[in-house]
């Protein structure tokens, strides 16, 4: 089929958002409405002695003005935490609430202290300024290390020390022991930088309130209005969800960030209630550096154990993280449940055992940023395989190929207990490697321009769609409309497209018929998860195949009944139900017509993970004079199981990818340590990549059929992203190595280059 599964089928949806008539929160208006703004933390950490709302609630264009103590009257409730662990030595992880306004204390700069809602955003600025703050501040502490260490500055009661978590996933001693037993050790300390997510559409929510039937409305950029909707309003408001309607519209970048409830959220809600009016509130670019949850952030010591053959056997990570001032709803899933379990990557690693320590800082709350935890496990071990190669001197493929798994062990059960049932991974990476030309890399290596070159080779595997379920309907109206519905959401990754393909193929019907509606909680699905870990695909994607298989064996009953032959006996095809050798036949959308409508609902249960896998090869020339990199060449082949629309495949990978540089070559997350005052709060601050930072991609694919989901794929939205940090700093470092330089952490400014140059050179 011309617009079948596997064709370069071009985005639906680009149309609309280049001409400018998408429809993003913003976009949505209401009669009456008010504007919200929010009054902020000036400090990191500090006690609230008062809060004077005077001279803001004087002012004639101000209705109302919210602090802590009016919602604790009203009796509403803390965000949730969504995934809470046990200590290694037992016990529950503490669960300080994380109140919608600070109460009491502050414990990170922009935290929201208070609400003002007025008649215009410009008023509501005003007023926001106009609130006087009392707060006495505290000492201030911003890394991890620092936090948990003796006499540290306590940010919550309830967790002394600032333990957050103590988390550990395999034997310690097992690891110790193996390491001991080993021919040789190779022992990396590394930084997984902390970033913003700089999402291109900063956060928003407009709450609505209907006072005669208590039902309320929110609409917000999410990345998926169900989860959010029963996350947030039990919670927040002691009411059942079904009173609550979550609209996502349009939605400019989500990366993980737009996946969890957040304060502003559930706080436009309580004052459309409180007021009876629609209330609004539009982050600015200034705030979200601040209160957007943030990624990464570890600081990870680890020690590969090898035998006299090169073979790995053992592997131990000791990790310490930042939860931030507030526990996010997955604020401890990345360090844990996420990242450590494919802390092993695509070796055979007999014993292997990870240590965690998460704690509280006074800085802006962590979780979920594109990959979420599989990018620090696939940066760690690729480090360090990298780093062993040099020690051994071998090439950095010929040790990866002795320790990889191979396509005769799958499935293949790791030391981590996670379960990888297809991959090729040493093809995939000599194809890799072919495409990038490795072996004519020294003669440009040779080059007489003073640049210094190198050449860096990482393979990444992650785990992609988690376990869990999702609903699809699919409606064909009797005038040949289609419609599909799905809980995924689309934050720029193209869904639209790649559904109506699906549906298109499967039903035979012209895909300029189909639209795709999702982000409503009143769609008439029956389940919902959203869109986190690149699950759509696997789980959107199965819950529409079951929806349009559900529409096909209504038809056919009806196709059969008036063509008057047993359903075995038609064939369907291009949008027609036929009985072969004869010429009866009807078209699916003449039964629509005649049935006044068809309907078919899928609800799809994905048992198990998917685990995309690549080989990324990054080539780099450093000027040494500066310390500056310019990215030469950047090669990708990943196996993604089966390609879907190889377009909206490439796009995927090419913004990953320029994430993964951007941490690595530029981003980083800078608080003050001793104030807790951002230093990086802007993009005068805070380097973002640019097209002119980067080269074109050259990306393809060597594709293993999964097999733990019917269509055979392997979620890819955050692949590009895990690859490409270890691939950038491992060519870095290859560049460096002939000055002795091993390693240095992210971000590799020119400035952190050169000074590791000039230290080198004496």
């Amino acid at each position: 089929m011309k617009f079948g599964l596997g064709q370069p089928f071009r985005r639906v949806e680009d149309l609309r958002f280049i001409t400018g008539t998408g429809t993003y929160t913003d976009d949505h208006r209401y009669e009456g409405e008010l504007h919200a703004a929010i009054v902020r933390a000036p400090v990191a950490h500090g006690v609230i002695r008062g809060i004077d709302t005077e001279d803001a609630r004087a002012r004639e264009d101000v209705l109302a003005v919210y602090t802590a103590d009016d919602l604790a009257a009203d009796g509403i409730g803390s965000l949730p935490v969504v995934i809470v662990l046990d200590h290694a030595e037992g016990g529950q992880m503490p669960l300080p609430d994380h109140t919608l306004l600070a109460r009491g204390k502050v414990r990170y700069l922009g935290e929201p202290v208070a609400l003002v809602v007025a008649t215009s955003a410009l008023a509501a600025l005003e007023a926001a300024e106009q609130v006087m703050l009392d707060i006495e501040d505290l000492p201030a502490v911003v890394e991890p290390a620092a936090a948990l260490a003796d006499g540290a500055p306590q940010l919550f009661e309830e967790a002394p020390g600032n333990l957050a978590l103590h988390w550990t996933l395999g034997d310690l001693d097992e690891a110790d022991a193996a390491l001991a037993a080993a021919e040789r050790i190779v022992e990396l300390q590394l930084v997984n930088n902390r970033i913003v997510v700089a999402s291109m559409e900063p956060r928003n929510a407009i709450g609505l309130y209907d006072a005669a039937d208590g039902q309320f409305t929110l609409v917000s950029g999410t990345q998926g209005s169900h989860m959010l909707r029963d996350w947030l309003f039990e919670a927040v408001f002691g009411l059942p969800a079904a009173k609550l309607r979550v609209i996502t519209p349009d939605v400019g970048g989500g990366f993980g960030m737009k996946a969890v409830p957040y304060p502003e959220q559930a706080l436009v809600l309580y004052a459309a209630r409180k007021l009876e009016r629609p209330v609004r509130w539009q982050s600015s670019r200034a705030e979200a550096f601040l209160s957007d949850t943030q990624g990464r952030d570890n600081y990870s010591t680890a020690k590969l154990g090898l035998d006299g053959k090169g073979r790995f056997t053992a592997l131990k990570i000791e990790t310490l993280a930042s939860s931030g001032g507030a526990l996010s709803a997955f604020g401890v899933y990345c360090p844990t449940l996420s990242g450590p379990p494919m802390a092993p990557g695509v070796y055979r690693i007999p014993v292997v055992a990870t240590d965690v320590r998460i704690a509280y800082t006074n800085n802006a709350p962590m979780d979920a940023y594109r990959g979420a935890g599989r990018p620090e496990a696939a940066y760690l071990i690729e480090r360090l395989v990298d780093k062993a190669a040099r020690e051994l001197g071998m090439t950095p493929a010929v040790l990866r190929e002795i320790n990889m798994i191979t396509p005769q062990e799958m499935p293949h059960t790791t030391a981590t207990g996670v379960v990888y049932d297809s991959g090729d991974f040493a093809n995939v990476m000599h194809a890799g490697m072919k495409a990038a030309d490795w072996d004519g890399f020294a003669a440009r290596r040779a080059q007489d321009d003073g640049k210094l070159r190198g050449i860096g080779l990482a393979y990444y595997i992650e785990r992609t769609g988690v376990p869990g379920k999702e609903g699809a309907a699919v409606e064909i109206s009797a005038d040949g409309r289609v419609t599909v519905h799905v809980g995924t959401q689309s934050t720029g990754q193209g869904h639209e497209t790649t559904y109506v393909q699906m549906t298109a193929e499967t039903l035979g019907i012209d895909p300029s018929r189909i639209v795709v509606k999702t982000g409503d909680t009143d769609q008439p699905i029956p389940s919902a998860g959203g869109t986190v870990a690149s699950r759509s695909m696997v789980h959107g994607g199965g819950a529409i195949r079951l929806a349009n298989r559900a529409v096909l064996a209504k038809a056919s009953e009806a196709a059969a009944q008036m063509l008057e032959v047993d359903t075995r006996e038609l064939a369907f095809d291009d949008g027609v139900f036929r009985v072969p050798g004869t010429n009866r036949h009807v078209g699916l959308l003449d039964l629509a017509a005649k049935l006044g409508g068809l309907e078919g609902v899928g609800d799809f249960e994905q048992l198990a993970g998917t685990f995309p896998n690549g080989a990324h090869v990054c080539e780099v020339a450093i000027d040494p004079d500066t310390g500056m990199i310019k990215v030469e060449r950047y090669t990708v082949v990943d196996d993604f199981g089966r390609t879907l629309n190889p377009l909206v495949l490439s796009g995927q990978i090419h913004g990953g990818i320029a994430q993964g540089i951007g941490q690595a070559m530029m981003e980083r997350t800078v608080y003050d340590p001793e104030t807790g005052q951002m230093l990086s709060g802007s993009f005068m601050d805070y380097g973002l990549p640019r097209a002119d930072d980067l080269p074109f991609f050259d990306v393809a694919t060597q594709n293993t059929p999964c097999t733990t989901n019917p269509l055979g794929i392997k979620g890819a939205g955050e692949a590009g992203a895990i690859g490409a940090p270890p691939a950038f700093v491992n060519a870095v470092v290859d560049a460096l190595s002939s000055l002795g330089i091993d390693h240095l952490d992210m971000p590799l400014t020119p400035a952190r280059v050169w000074e590791a140059i000039s230290a080198a050179r004496g």
